[in-house]
């Protein structure tokens, strides 16, 4: 996010443009919690995961009252446009200041588990990608050490992005999705082909979401009848919405914050900008959200031949 608030600024400035910065998100918009900001106040931050203006969840916003609160601040501000960062729930709220309001908006797409439709990629989600392919990479040494059988959670609450590549990067066995439906009795076949096969060490991957209920469940689950196996359960959490973003992030944060600005100064309003076929595309803001976007199924099939 700090890359794609970079480019956000600076871009502006490059075309003659006073730029404010609002800290934690709508929260801090009603409560007046913004300030103009030059180039100098985000050097040094392309590098810094998280994000430097915070986050927060506001309730308030929620009400016609909150976002008229809002909205009042923009206008005593003269601020004319607004560049929102986030994922479903942030999206949706620009969309009712643009729907209530008249307020230009656009959208930047920005979340880990990459739901969101109208870009093939979001902010986040590489760097997410490679935190958990490193962490499955030293939990398949520890398993490899003492022939283990690792359940790993990532994350991924109704997606399947971040379990379906790291598994396939990390070299598991079995990958259990949100999307692909897999009931308890075809996973233990599997696992069980899988272990009688490979005489080793084994790693299953499972989306928080998947409907097998993550990995403590799945334990529980599992344990009447591979009770012989020594198995552990590691739930990544947290750490994948952390670290340093990826060179890859930070490319695509700068192209989306730059993006932003120039749309917004070609008349553009509502929409978000991604990245679909390495172009920028736009698309309304309310075609992102509360919508499925599909993960790749061949990717699906792949991660079953190599198991």
């Amino acid at each position: 996010m700090n890359a794609a608030v970079r480019a956000v600024v600076r871009t502006a400035l490059f075309n003659e443009l006073d730029v404010y910065a609002i800290r934690q998100g709508y929260k801090g918009l009603i409560s007046g919690n913004l300030k103009k900001v030059d180039s100098s106040d985000v050097s040094n931050t392309i590098q810094r995961g998280g994000t430097i203006l915070k986050s927060a969840r506001c309730e308030q916003f929620r009400t016609p009252e909150g976002r008229e609160i809002a909205v009042q601040k923009l206008r005593d501000n003269g601020i004319d446009a607004l560049v929102v960062i986030g994922g479903d729930g942030s999206f949706q709220g620009a969309t009712l200041l643009g729907k209530e309001h008249g307020v230009n908006v656009i959208g930047v797409p920005a979340t880990i588990d990459n739901d969101l439709v109208g870009t093939d990629e979001t902010i986040g989600y590489d760097t997410a990608l490679n935190t958990a392919t490193e962490a499955i990479d030293k939990i398949r040494d520890t398993a490899d050490a003492h022939d283990r059988l690792f359940l790993v959670e990532v994350m991924g609450r109704d997606a399947g992005f971040i379990a379906l590549e790291t598994g396939i990067a990390g070299g598991a066995e079995l990958i259990l999705l949100p999307e692909s439906l897999t009931n308890l009795s075809e996973i233990k076949s599997s696992l069980t082909r899988v272990l009688e096969e490979h005489q080793r060490s084994s790693l299953v991957i499972i989306a928080e979401g998947d409907e097998t209920g993550g990995a403590l469940k799945l334990s529980e689950e599992l344990k009447p009848d591979f009770g012989k196996y020594d198995m552990r359960v590691c739930i990544l959490g947290h750490v994948q919405r952390g670290g340093n973003p990826t060179a890859r992030d930070r490319v695509l944060a700068s192209r989306l914050g730059s993006a932003a600005v120039t749309v917004l100064i070609e008349g553009h309003s509502e929409v978000m900008v991604g990245v679909v076929n390495n172009k920028i595309k736009l698309t309304p803001l309310k075609m992102t959200f509360g919508k499925k976007k599909d993960i790749n199924y061949e990717l699906v099939e792949l991660a079953k031949t190599l198991r």
